[in-house]
């Protein structure tokens, strides 16, 4: 669907505001699309992304500032997410040993669970909302890469 239908405006003062527009609406298709795969396990995309990231670390402790760092929305308050998943099991956090006042969070046994189960859902998910080939998710991913500098 164009993105003039998708929002019913007739036209864009230039190219370059059509493409701003077109992205945020698109972020927002896709954020609408991942909560459905989320919803029924009970947690965000955000969420999500946190516990991926965790995963990531190979059983190895991170800060939550470390997981701020590396979060895709930068204005996700890691902090808060961190105690959500705390609070369903599904990471656990502990005193750093070197610095009292950090926290040392881990992903669960539950946590890895969960991310194993959504993972097909995730991967079939983004191959239902992206409706281009491979050779297009290719250019694409190098022209939003090329338009972040």
């Amino acid at each position: 669907m164009k993105i003039e239908d998708a929002i019913q405006q007739k036209e864009f003062k230039d190219p370059y505001n059509k493409l701003v527009v077109n992205l945020l609406y698109t972020q927002s298709y896709l954020v609408t699309s991942q909560n459905s795969l989320f919803k029924p396990h009970e947690i965000s995309p955000e969420q999500y992304n946190v516990l991926r990231i965790l995963r990531g670390q190979n059983g190895v402790p991170t800060t939550v500032s470390s997981i701020q760092d590396r979060m895709l929305n930068k204005m996700s308050n890691a902090s808060r997410l961190v105690e959500k998943l705390k609070n369903k099991g599904l990471v656990k956090r502990d005193e750093c040993p070197n610095d009292r006042r950090q926290v040392d969070v881990m992903i669960t046994e539950k946590g890895l669970e969960l991310l194993s189960v959504l993972q097909t859902q995730v991967e079939n998910g983004n191959k239902n909302f992206v409706h281009l080939s491979l050779e297009e998710v290719n250019q694409l991913n190098d022209l939003l890469d090329k338009m972040r500098g």
